[in-house]
């Protein structure tokens, strides 16, 4: 699958992978009565301390795969929270160049479990005997953003991910209700594509328009995790032309709640969706800060490719301040 993902916050912005070798992992941390701890691993082929981290299956998105490999490495089961810093260096002696894009994930409700292969121990630590532990230095970049992040108060967060519905059938062939123009069939397969990636944020309300091609959209998701939906018609197409005030005001109060949530909506529907999104921004004081927040929002129609999502965190620590900006394409043919 080819990687196209963006992330932006308000120290760093992703513009897409570009190296040959791509990974990803995770940074799980926890508070606890010593303050802010962090889990570093060991790997006993390198004799080294790390985070868990792999590289991508054939198929897979970087935030697939930086769940899977947490789960696979250390047997944490975590929801993927604050991107932090990728970091870049060479491999081999051909100096092969590589990424690893982290995210930070909080592990405080269950104990790593090393799976005896790749990982032989794990260890919670503060942030200042990580930084001495970690034998790489790169690995030391996604540690500071994160405790950049506990002391600034966005570090807990909620995503709010806008999804648009995957390819529908084109309107020059349906002839009857607009709102009941089904998923074309390469729609049905992006819709089982995207649910996989939305379980990287498990998201636990889910929202959608009425219309059919979103329903459909959202089904796989929602029957793998058991949860239920609500259909809204301030996120119509109808609604956004004709009521776009409507429209705007329900995205600010979904916004309002700071739940993890999952809004299935229409390309015509987005630019209003955008506007509150924007205005949601944390603004700390610091130059153009919301504007980097920002730099990985889709600024042109059609914004977003279908079955291809935006997530927003809001910091719950910071009044529900949007912090860090996503943006990922899923499969298509």
């Amino acid at each position: 699958m080819p990687q196209t993902a963006a992330r932006s916050t308000a120290d760093f912005h992703d513009v897409a992978p570009t190296a040959p070798v791509l990974a990803a992992g995770v940074v799980p941390w926890r508070t606890s009565g010593q303050g802010l701890e962090v889990l570093l691993i060991h790997r006993p082929q390198y004799d080294d301390w790390s985070w868990p981290k792999g590289k991508l299956d054939d198929g897979e998105t970087l935030p697939e795969c930086a769940v899977r490999e947490v789960r696979e490495e250390i047997g944490l089961v975590v929801d993927l929270g604050l991107p932090l810093p990728t970091t870049r260096y060479t491999i081999g002696a051909a100096k092969t160049p590589k990424e690893v894009w982290y995210w930070a994930a909080e592990a405080s409700r269950t104990t790593p479990v090393p799976d005896g292969r790749e990982v032989d121990r794990t260890e919670w630590m503060s942030v200042k005997k990580a930084r001495a532990a970690l034998t790489n230095a790169t690995d030391r970049e996604p540690l500071e953003a994160l405790f950049a992040a506990h002391r600034n108060k966005t570090l807990r967060t909620a995503p709010f991910i806008i999804l648009r519905h995957a390819k529908a059938k084109p309107r020059s062939s349906w002839s009857r209700a607009e709102d009941q123009r089904p998923l074309a069939a390469t729609g049905q397969r992006q819709a089982m594509s995207v649910r996989r990636l939305l379980g990287a944020w498990n998201p636990d309300k889910v929202i959608t328009s009425p219309y059919l091609r979103c329903v459909e959209t959202v089904t796989p998701y929602v029957k793998d995790t058991k949860r239920g939906f609500k259909e809204m018609a301030a996120f119509t197409e109808k609604t956004a032309k004709n009521k776009p005030k409507r429209s705007r005001k329900e995205m600010a109060t979904r916004l309002g709640k700071q739940r993890s949530t999952l809004l299935c909506t229409h390309r015509p529907v987005l630019p209003e969706i955008l506007e509150v999104l924007k205005d949601g921004v944390l603004a700390d004081g610091v130059p153009d800060s919301q504007d980097a927040v920002l730099a990985a929002l889709p600024r042109k129609d059609p914004y977003l490719k279908p079955g291809a999502v935006i997530v927003a965190h809001q910091a719950l620590d910071a009044g529900g301040k949007i912090v860090s900006i996503e943006v990922y394409d899923v499969w298509d043919d």
